[in-house]
């Protein structure tokens, strides 16, 4: 009996945490807390308050008024949001399969062992590093009409100038030719890692057969690198939806608003006209639309792995 009573004393001595242990128990929850707090409050914040902004007409001055599904309704009707969105998608058409094919035709000649290949892969990514604006303010001297360098180099050979960031039909082309040229460095390092990853066995093999170049790349090399390749379609894929840099710097959106991306209509939305809940509205369905396309690919990316 007094065994016993003993056995619970020390059990419940045990029980009561010291302040060591207490202290110990708290110690992952302070540890995480900075990271818990920085997603709070530039994150879950933002997100729920645009989400509550698309309920309301707001411009920042005057008091915030609660509009329902009014915004979700003019979205369906602007026709100026749905001529932003072909545009985006004008410029995914070209800018996807150039990055794609541009990229990896690099990443494969760097991946053979040639003099001075270092250098050359640090060439290619040095303009990924750059700044942004710095790359859209260079090209936009490139690509001037009347003293860019590219027009003036043509003028010896007889070619008329080419409007190439003032004529609407080739405004947006020219802005997927000059992102392509900014972000394909990142893309080639991706390559480069899935070409070393393939097995050198397999050429040799393949050599033995008498395959050719051609026939090692196509039958050996894109398999290989097969979910190297659909990443690369996700992240240009991404990447092309948040166009805003280049059109708002080098067109503002124009000629005849033939550049305005969807993200740049959202920006005018709310610093330009002051259109906060609205841009919050268009926000949300961009974000919506962007993620219901990379599910698709993801699903397909998935079948054909």
């Amino acid at each position: 009996m007094v065994l016993q009573e003993d056995i619970e004393i020390i059990n419940r001595k045990a029980s009561k945490k010291s302040p060591t242990g207490r202290f110990r128990g708290l110690l992952p929850y302070l540890l995480v807390s900075p990271y818990i707090i920085f997603v709070s409050v530039f994150v879950v914040f933002p997100v729920l308050f645009c989400f509550y902004l698309t309920f309301h007409k707001w411009n920042i001055i005057s008091p915030m008024k609660f509009i329902g599904f009014a915004n979700y309704s003019r979205l369906f009707h602007d026709h100026l949001f749905w001529l932003a969105i072909g545009n985006t998608l004008k410029f995914l058409l070209l800018h996807i399969p150039l990055q794609l094919v541009v990229s990896l035709f690099l990443a494969y000649l760097l991946n053979h062992k040639l003099k001075g290949i270092a250098f050359f892969r640090a060439s290619f990514f040095m303009p990924v590093i750059v700044s942004g604006v710095v790359v859209t303010i260079l090209w936009q001297q490139l690509l001037g009409f009347d003293f860019g360098l590219i027009n003036r180099m043509l003028q010896p050979f007889g070619i008329k100038k080419i409007g190439w960031l003032v004529d609407p039909d080739i405004a947006i082309y020219s802005i997927a030719v000059m992102a392509t040229w900014k972000n394909v460095g990142l893309y080639v390092i991706l390559f480069l890692v899935g070409l070393q990853t393939v097995p050198p066995q397999y050429y040799e093999a393949a050599k033995m057969e008498g395959a050719t170049q051609w026939q090692q790349f196509w039958h050996i090399t894109l398999p290989m690198i097969n979910t190297t390749i659909f990443m690369v379609v996700i992240l240009s894929t991404i990447g092309g939806f948040s166009l805003f840099i280049e059109p708002y710097i080098m067109t503002g959106g124009g000629p005849l608003n033939t550049t305005l991306s969807a993200v740049l209509y959202i920006y005018k939305q709310a610093f330009q006209y002051y259109n906060m809940g609205y841009s919050a509205t268009l926000g949300f369905f961009y974000a919506f639309m962007i993620m219901t396309v990379v599910i698709v690919q993801k699903k397909l990316i998935e079948k054909e792995v």
